[in-house]
């Protein structure tokens, strides 16, 4: 049986932050750290954009501006982002106002997924350089708490406190942790939307802001602009039994000159949250998942905004070189009609969103655009926290987005640092 001070399941920015945390707070303590894939996971895996202002990534129900400050002071001491510059940014918050909306001012850095992998890179050397073991390709089978073990497929690792900060794409198996330890939770609120693309002309500002952070009625905001070398990628979920559905996201890619495709994308996401007497808000985000799915072919559906403004579906031809007059990024996605497989509700607040975005930025509804379905967002774990390092049972803790403690890199590194210090004191 292997022995540890500190087990750390995921690799992620919430594994990382907590990692190099309790480095710094016990430089003698035995640190483990294990994730089931084969490579560091997380957000720096997927065009690496890292926000550093209140309230982007911090859950308001566990973070307040003061504590979220101090944590990210930590993060950018260790991380040393260079804050990317803006520009004309009143005057697009002018037009926002007007409108009822808002465009929030955020600190930024980028450095595209191809940055982000070197970055994954240089933080391993540190963590091997700390003498942390990081086991990568590991799977966490099962955790007894009594006798302080987890059980994976190699071997049994014995802890005095544990970290388990999954990420988004863990959110079965954390629900499944937290049945065994007998941890109460809510399952509620999740992110649906589409993924919009289209050319940079007709949605200049990301020259100005490179994520802009747009806010509209009924809780539609924008999320993870990408632009210049810039991609639609679709990502692979299962449920429980099994079945396979595809939600989108966007990746851009330093572009070598000569290299860029000219094009932007971002999502527009509606937070739903769900009352009694609805089980699971992550079974219903699988079946519209799964009901993409079918209509697709397996595949997510794409639509043309100018079909979608005629009220007919998009089809294969529609993909030209006249009005429509850029190839979509992703092939892997089908011709459809979203409106068939959205809910209406979601779907007429989305439209409204993209409605007031035309007119805050001219462009974006150019009948070329292209919108995909579904864009999900997995983060809707609430469980029952002992304390405010979110310690769920002795010695157990959690952060990161599968969590609910955070949103995004940043807030993921974030709840790693509080979660760490609840850890340290622990062992005290």
């Amino acid at each position: 049986m292997d022995s540890c001070d500190f087990l750390i399941v995921g690799s992620g920015p919430a594994g990382m932050g907590a990692a190099f945390s309790l480095i710094e707070r016990h430089k003698d303590a035995r640190i483990i750290m294990i994730d089931k894939a084969p490579y560091s996971t997380g957000g720096m895996r997927n065009d690496c954009k890292m926000n550093f202002t209140y309230p982007i990534g911090f859950p308001q129900e566990y973070w307040d501006e003061d504590e979220a400050n101090r944590c990210l002071d930590e993060v950018m001491r260790f991380l040393k982002p260079a804050i990317m510059p803006k520009s004309n940014i009143a005057t697009y918050q002018a037009r926002a106002t007007r409108l009822g909306c808002s465009l929030l001012e955020i600190r930024q850095t980028h450095l595209g997924t191809d940055g982000g992998l070197e970055l994954i890179k240089e933080l391993q050397e540190k963590l091997r350089q700390a003498q942390v073991e990081l086991s990568l390709g590991e799977t966490m089978l099962s955790v007894d708490n009594r006798a302080k073990t987890v059980i994976t497929d190699r071997r049994t690792i014995s802890y005095k406190a544990v970290l388990i900060a999954p990420g988004r794409q863990g959110f079965h198996f954390l629900q499944d942790v937290m049945h065994s330890l007998d941890v109460p939770f809510v399952d509620n609120i999740l992110d649906v939307g589409i993924r919009v693309e289209t050319r940079i002309e007709h949605y200049p500002i990301v020259k100005d802001y490179y994520d802009p952070k747009f806010y509209f009625k009924e809780k539609v905001r924008t999320f993870c602009t990408n632009s210049g070398n810039a991609h639609v990628v679709r990502e692979k979920y299962a449920t429980p039994r099994g079945d396979i559905w595809y939600s989108v996201n966007g990746h851009a890619f330093a572009a070598k000159e000569g290299t860029s495709n000219g094009l932007v994308n971002f999502a527009l996401l509606k937070t739903v949250r769900f009352t009694e007497p609805l089980a699971s808000g992550q079974e219903f985000a699988e079946h519209l998942g799964l009901m993409a799915a079918l209509m697709g072919g397996g595949k997510p559906l794409m639509q043309r905004v100018g079909d979608f403004r005629l009220g007919r579906r998009s089809k294969s031809a529609t993909f030209n070189g006249d009005l429509y007059d850029f190839k979509p990024s992703l092939t892997g996605a089908s011709p459809s009609d979203i409106s068939l497989a959205m809910p209406s509700k979601i779907l007429r607040y989305i439209w409204s969103a993209m409605k007031n975005l035309d007119t805050i930025v001219p462009g974006i509804l150019h009948p070329s655009t292209i919108m995909y379905y579904p864009e999900i967002k997995l983060y809707a774990n609430k469980p029952l926290y002992r304390d405010d390092h979110f310690q769920v049972a002795e010695g157990v803790f959690f952060a990161g987005d599968g969590a609910g403690t955070s949103r995004g890199i940043t807030g993921a590194w974030a709840s790693g640092i509080r979660a760490a210090r609840g850890m340290a004191e622990y062992l005290k």
